[in-house]
């Protein structure tokens, strides 16, 4: 029974699932904004060659690249991958919740739910095999992220400094300059993260 229920908090949509949504759903938005893929392309700073190839379903962006795009097209990671809130009560079902990185050693990174719109707050839970690590390059000004450790040990760095975080414990970090979280011990880590993007 504990290994079912186990099992179940570790499913999400699978990556061509995931594809086939941010598919459609930028080419929806692109459109509803009357954008050419040209100028998505340069407010993006993404490659026209990159953003047909996501649009057509056959791309698998990374986290820097969603947001690229979805900051040019003024909405929310949440909005592309189809977690994002709606009115009063939304429920993302666990096998509609996108895993949108996968480490070389079995971790993933899987978005649970986010805010709707330019303004984020996005809800993500990581899991990080011993070796393994993710970096992000800088967010807009005014974004933090805030994370508390369930299990394992979060070695993290935002810019030039660096801190341990042992299972149990929480921080806040302003994540305005790239960042790296890692994975350097020889146990499973696994965290919570919100990010919160707060425009002035």
């Amino acid at each position: 029974m504990a290994e079912k229920v186990n099992i179940t908090t570790e499913q999400g949509a699978d990556v061509s699932q995931v594809n086939q949504a941010v598919a459609s759903r930028i080419k929806a938005y692109r459109k509803e904004k009357k954008l050419s893929l040209d100028e998505l392309s340069r407010r993006a700073t993404v490659s026209k060659g990159m953003l047909v190839e996501i649009e057509k379903g056959s791309a698998n962006p990374s986290i820097a690249i969603l947001c690229k795009i979805s900051a040019a097209l003024g909405v929310s990671v949440a909005d592309i991958v189809n977690v994002s809130s709606e009115p009063a009560i939304h429920v993302i079902d666990a096998e509609k919740i996108p895993v949108l990185w996968e480490g070389a050693n079995g971790g993933n990174a899987r978005l649970l739910a986010g805010t709707a719109g330019p303004t984020m707050i996005e809800l993500w839970r990581w899991v990080l095999e011993p070796g393994e690590a993710f970096t992000s390059p800088g967010h807009p000004v005014g974004t933090f992220e805030l994370f508390h450790v369930e299990e394992g040990v979060l070695t993290l760095t935002v810019g030039e400094n660096v801190r341990v975080l042992q299972s149990g414990s929480s921080a806040v970090a302003k994540t305005e300059a790239a960042h790296r979280y890692a994975n350097e011990h020889s146990t499973r880590l696994v965290f919570t993260m919100t990010v919160a993007e707060f425009h002035h």
